[in-house]
């Protein structure tokens, strides 16, 4: 298996599940060396390239030398996974790169290609329930953000690829090595600057939630099958939103939030932040998204009936899953207690009412403002204690 995008969060988890499932594993990453998977192990050849740059004209170095083997799957994985970035970054990295990936299959046999995209395609800024692979996806004029816009661009090109192919569309991963969902979630309510939206119509807020060992294993048996066409991965299980976050947050010990902010303000203040973005900051990601709202504001639920009919059960519950997150949290030299023991007294919680800690709008972002959590011990998996780099990069 040639697994593009090895180093990342879902390519890690992948990489564990298939060398479990006897598969010998070919990474494919930006880093010079390939990153150690969450059960210890690495992949098995390791290719260190750039996929902004054609495959193909590397195959008289390095790769050649790492592919002196059939390839019996392909599985794309590597993308540019921000929620905000320039719509230049986002061709680059989620669309010609997986024209590169193509075009080096279609020389090499026309090995099974699963494209790991994205479930976002479907997104509108309104509730949707039981998503499934039937559902219409929105033109590209309409996508929600660059992100699910560069996907679906990126879908339409796997769909012409002469092999077999899949596309799998993974919603809202969570897990050990999560740097996105639940970390940005419990950093911002422990900074005091998550507020709760709330909605016109006073609707609940329901949605899916994915286990990243579920992923992995749908990839794993999409390869070992060579399951063709699209998927919807989730592991069929929808939770009331904010009694889900409030109940980890109350785990966690991190306090509640408090302040209610209403969909339009914090929407039309997410506009003018992106605006301001995109022409004064270089597209530098804003405290506040449009989408990252939607997610807080906007029911989400799938039909995963496809999915788990062609891949099986999930391997774990979504309850095992947050169980084990909270568990390791809690191990973790106390993490929490270190967040809240400042080593400066500017990051005293009797900060000024105008300082970022007290921004009721500020959101999770790959860019955090000051606070007292960046000035306090973090553990790693604290979204301030990693660098840009690995906030939100192509993996």
């Amino acid at each position: 298996m040639l697994l593009t995008g090895s180093n990342g969060f879902v390519g890690s988890h992948t990489t564990d599940a298939a060398q479990a499932a006897g598969w010998r594993v070919i990474g494919l990453g930006r880093s010079a060396q390939p990153a150690t998977t969450p059960s210890g192990r690495r992949v098995d050849r390791y290719l260190s390239h750039d996929l902004r740059r054609p495959l193909i004209p590397h195959l008289a170095g390095r790769l050649a030398g790492l592919l002196d083997e059939p390839v019996d799957a392909i599985v794309h994985a590597a993308a540019l996974a921000s929620p905000w970035a320039s719509p230049r970054d986002y061709i680059d990295h989620n669309i010609r790169a997986t024209q590169h990936v193509l075009e080096w299959a279609a020389t090499h046999d026309y090995p099974p290609v699963h494209f790991i995209s994205s479930s976002s395609v479907f997104y509108r800024p309104a509730d949707q329930f039981d998503i499934s692979e039937s559902t219409p996806i929105p033109a590209d004029r309409d996508q929600v953000n660059g992100y699910s816009r560069s996907k679906a661009v990126a879908e339409r090109l796997v769909a012409t690829y002469p092999g077999p192919w899949s596309i799998l569309r993974p919603r809202a991963v969570i897990g050990p090595g999560d740097t996105v969902v639940l970390p940005r979630v419990v950093e911002a309510a422990h900074r005091g600057q998550l507020p709760l939206f709330r909605r016109r119509d006073g609707q609940t807020v329901r949605c899916d939630l994915t286990p990243v060992q579920t992923i992995a294993h749908d990839i794993v048996a999409a390869a070992t099958t060579t399951a063709t066409g699209a998927y919807t991965l989730t592991n069929g299980e929808t939770v009331e939103l904010y009694p889900f976050l409030l109940d980890v947050l109350r785990r966690l010990d991190v306090p509640a939030p408090t302040r209610r902010l209403p969909v339009g303000l914090a929407m039309a203040a997410a506009g003018l932040a992106e605006q301001v973005s995109a022409r004064f900051a270089d597209y530098r990601e804003p405290a506040i998204t449009r989408f990252g709202i939607s997610m807080f504001a906007y029911s989400k639920t799938f039909d995963a009936t496809r999915a788990r009919t062609a891949f099986g059960p999930p391997p774990l519950s979504l309850t095992e899953c947050v169980d084990g997150i909270v568990a390791s949290w809690q191990a973790s030299h106390r993490w929490l207690r270190a967040w809240a023991v400042p080593t400066t007294g500017a990051a005293q919680t009797g900060s000024s009412p105008g300082s970022p800690r007290h921004t009721s709008a500020r959101m999770p972002s790959a860019s955090p403002s000051p606070s007292a959590a960046s000035t306090a011990t973090r553990h790693p998996l604290h979204p301030a204690a990693l660098s840009p780099r690995d906030r939100a990069t192509p993996q």
